[in-house]
């Protein structure tokens, strides 16, 4: 999805509704942060961007979150009786992910923009005579750019970049194979609610900037611990599987996992308890039944290309 918020209190409502320092940011920035409630549970994660071609902010909020944070913010404003204006542009906007190492290069055949690009900058571009927003962000850990461009010239970017087609899942292996969270399944503030500190990303938490859930953090101590597993022997880690120690103790849930194409492996990540965090730690993982060996790890489960 894709929210705009402008008007003189723009900066004031996102920074009050994200945990990282928006005020840190200038014209053609972003940062990666989190929303959180008052509780200081993550109700997403998302990319805030300083959009460079006009005032105000362009954030980025998970596939099928879009109306849930559109009404948050308006909540928010009118609760706090802030002076901007929030619109829920997610149906005018279509997103095309070019990534990997040789992205830049392929990309550089039908703009230049993104040759000027650092890691969570947002230009205007130009792709086959169509206006876009261009950053230099992605969800695989490699190299890459995101292209906004209006849903109805979607088709013709699409043509112009003339790439390999990737779906969903290649993509969630990927994202996994990194260490990244999916908001909904490694996360929710429903079925299984947990704090940035929680998740493993304590760092787009800003404690001196005044934001909703802010006070909770500050008082937080994490029992559980998001990390990797790597099984030793044959199966696949799913959704909702036991973490054991060897012992047979349960200290955790997987959330995410997948045959890793790229590591010849089966590989998840969930959360155990901050006793058993360790990397390294020998674990077992109840599949069908059988209790499976495997290892503690820190993700991303190979080197990373870039940082998120």
């Amino acid at each position: 999805g894709e929210i705009e918020v402008h008007g003189p209190d723009a900066t004031e409502l996102t920074q009050r509704l994200t945990t990282n320092d928006v005020t840190a940011l200038k014209p053609g920035k972003g940062q990666y942060s989190a929303v959180t409630d008052e509780r200081g549970v993550m109700l997403d994660d998302t990319v805030v961007y300083d959009r460079p071609d006009e005032g105000g902010y362009l954030f980025v909020p998970n596939a099928g979150h879009d109306e849930e944070l559109y009404d948050h913010w308006c909540a928010s404003r009118k609760k706090w009786n802030l002076d901007c204006t929030v619109e829920n542009v997610t149906e005018q906007y279509a997103m095309i992910a070019v990534q990997g190492p040789e992205s830049e290069a392929h990309l550089s055949e039908v703009t230049e923009t993104v040759q000027d690009l650092g890691r969570f900058e947002i230009a205007s571009a130009s792709v086959a005579g169509v206006n876009c927003l261009c950053s230099r962000t992605g969800y695989t850990g490699e190299d890459g750019f995101e292209l906004l461009c209006p849903w109805d010239d979607a088709q013709t970017v699409w043509d112009a970049i003339n790439c390999q087609p990737c779906g969903l899942g290649a993509r969630d292996t990927l994202r996994i194979e990194q260490g990244f969270l999916l908001s909904g399944q490694d996360f929710d503030p429903e079925s299984n609610p947990r704090t940035p500190y929680e998740a493993g990303i304590g760092f787009v938490v800003d404690t001196d900037s005044r934001f909703l859930g802010r006070e909770a953090l500050a008082e937080a101590t994490p029992n559980e611990q998001f990390v990797g597993i790597e099984l030793t022997e044959r199966g696949v880690p799913r959704n909702g599987y036991a973490i054991e120690s060897v012992d047979g103790t349960e200290i955790g849930t997987v959330t995410s996992g997948t045959l890793s194409p790229t590591l010849g492996v089966s590989i998840g990540l969930g959360y155990v308890s901050t006793a058993h965090a360790e990397p390294g730690t020998e674990i077992r993982v109840v599949i069908r039944g059988d209790r499976k060996a495997g290892l503690i790890t820190n993700p991303p489960f190979e080197h990373a290309t870039t940082e998120q």
